[in-house]
């Protein structure tokens, strides 16, 4: 029994548009009707036996030949003008699929019949600046660097492009073993083909444990960190305070000051939009962690420390894009927090090459904030991923109100979540420096002496050790954060069990005695 092919029209003349047409004569799954192209002098001339329209002709395409599939088969297609022909398709209800980038092409790890749909983060991330190959490779060319969360969205990206550098020596530092095994089984097999002789070296260990931290640094000769290990889930780290606190700070605390007496020439921190007023303790944490990296630069010291701030990456774990994904293909129904929500968001790979950058212009003590573009209203991102379904968004009150809708999928909002801002902020100081690099801006920012600080953070770490949730608040609105929660009071799942378990033990008591 044959299968009929879906109908498709093939965006791009050129020569990828060809090849293109040459793999589904070959293929089982699309029969091509015609070509697309921006290129008015191809209009009307006929390619491969199929002719050659305006993109304006799509909608009597669409009716006429019972389209379902548009093939963008531009491989140097600007995410711009991506954005553009996607927004030129809606309301088409045609699914668009696109052919791997040319870069994929070049290299020979993607070939042009290998079709994949357009992703959101085709249409939101922008155009690389070119980078500048010399901050590139100055605090990594040749050089013992290490990773910590080596094995995270931003640790491992950071992990592919310092391998590009051509490090003597690089140190994956993480407490997840199988992301540990994963980053280092995919950078040996990246490393067979630049540079064998680097060496790749995985080390299982929290940034809390100062031994092992210690024993690392000293063992390797580390010359550069680039700091990335931290609980960044803004529910869970409020939910989950002491521990939140204990990683993000203490272990901040822990390796700048073994960064330090060990001589580490750079000390880069990944920080967050977040830690701008934070509204979270995620965010207060690290504000914390980024006035520990000024405390330590502002002290003389021989470590080069600087802090580099961003909003979100695209498809980082945990991050709305995946999980919107996940929900789609589930059948619904999308949840939005709030339909004002908005976010920043920049390729995985741009945030790292920035954070390379921007650290290798540090002379001590800068908090450096990437241009993140313009922010994106999440409501109008969870519409786009519907339609690149090919599905036609509609809203709902309550998730459990899925109308049946043929071709539709529901989006609902479920409130603001504990600790979540509406809209995110870059900056503290109203006066932020340009730099060399065009992305890369410096803000100026309030900072602590060492002295200052280490006795508020012995406060903060003995109501950590006591579960003293009440003193934790007051300290973290003590510190020149600007922190504002919403809530009233700070929650830990572990200590309000506690808690309610010594009630419950005090109250089986008062009825043993009849009191």
């Amino acid at each position: 029994m044959q299968v009929s092919k879906r109908p498709v029209v093939i965006y791009g003349a050129g020569d990828a548009g060809r090849e293109l047409l040459n793999s589904l004569f070959h293929g089982r799954d699309y029969t091509p009707v015609a070509f697309l192209d921006d290129d008015p002098g191809l209009h009307g001339l006929t390619i491969g036996g199929f002719p050659v329209y305006s993109p304006q002709a799509i909608p009597k395409l669409a009716e006429d030949m019972a389209l379902e599939v548009v093939l963008l088969a531009m491989p140097s297609l600007s995410r711009a003008r991506r954005r553009e022909i996607f927004a030129s398709l809606e309301g088409l209800s045609l699914e668009v699929k696109t052919i791997p980038g040319l870069s994929d092409i070049i290299s020979g790890k993607s070939k042009v019949s290998e079709l994949r749909n357009v992703t959101a983060e085709d249409l939101l991330g922008r155009d690389a600046v070119a980078p500048n190959e010399q901050l590139l490779e100055r605090n990594i060319s040749g050089k013992v660097v290490m990773v910590t969360g080596a094995g995270g969205s931003i640790g491992s990206e950071l992990c592919r492009q310092i391998l590009g550098q051509g490090p003597m020596s690089l140190i994956l530092y993480e407490i997840s073993e199988y992301a540990l095994y994963s980053i280092e089984q995919e950078l040996c097999e990246m490393a067979k083909h630049i540079a064998p002789s680097i060496k790749i070296i995985p080390v299982l260990g929290s940034v809390q444990n100062a031994r092992r931290l210690d024993a690392a640094i000293k063992a390797f000769k580390v010359e550069t960190i680039y700091h990335a290990a931290a609980y960044k889930h803004v529910p869970l780290v409020e939910e989950n305070v002491v521990e939140g606190i204990r990683n993000n700070v203490f272990g901040t605390w822990t390796i700048a000051s073994l960064a330090l007496e060990n001589k580490v020439s750079h000390f880069i921190l990944i920080s967050t939009d977040k830690a701008v007023r934070p509204t979270n303790v995620m965010g207060a944490t690290k504000r914390i962690a980024e006035l520990i990296c000024q405390a330590f630069a502002g002290d003389g010291a021989a470590t080069n420390f600087s802090m580099v701030r961003f909003g979100n990456v695209l498809g980082s774990s945990g991050s709305v894009i995946p999980r919107f994904r996940s929900q789609i293909e589930a059948g619904g129904p999308l949840t939005v927090t709030h339909p004002d929500i908005n976010r920043y968001f920049m390729t995985i790979p741009e945030a790292s090459q920035l954070v390379i950058q921007a650290g290798a212009m540090a002379r001590g003590g800068e908090v450096f904030v990437l241009d993140m573009g313009k922010p994106v209203k999440i409501t109008d991102l969870a519409v786009t991923m519907v339609k690149l379904h090919g599905l036609t968004p509609y809203f709902v009150e309550h998730p459990a109100e899925v109308a049946p809708k043929k071709g539709g999928m529901p989006i609902c909002f479920t409130g603001l979540r504990k600790g979540e801002k509406l809209y995110e902020e870059l900056l503290l100081g109203n006066d932020p420096q340009a730099t060399e690099h065009p992305r890369i801006m410096c803000a100026n920012e309030i900072a602590m002496s060492l002295e200052q600080l280490k006795f508020v953070l012995d406060r903060l770490l003995a109501a950590c050790k006591s579960f003293n949730l009440p003193e934790i608040r007051a300290i973290l609105r003590d510190l020149p954060l600007e922190y504002a929660p919403n809530e009233d009071q700070l929650s830990d799942l572990v200590w309000e069990a506690s808690q309610g378990n010594e009630r419950a033990e005090r109250q089986v008591q008062s009825a043993g005695t009849g009191q």
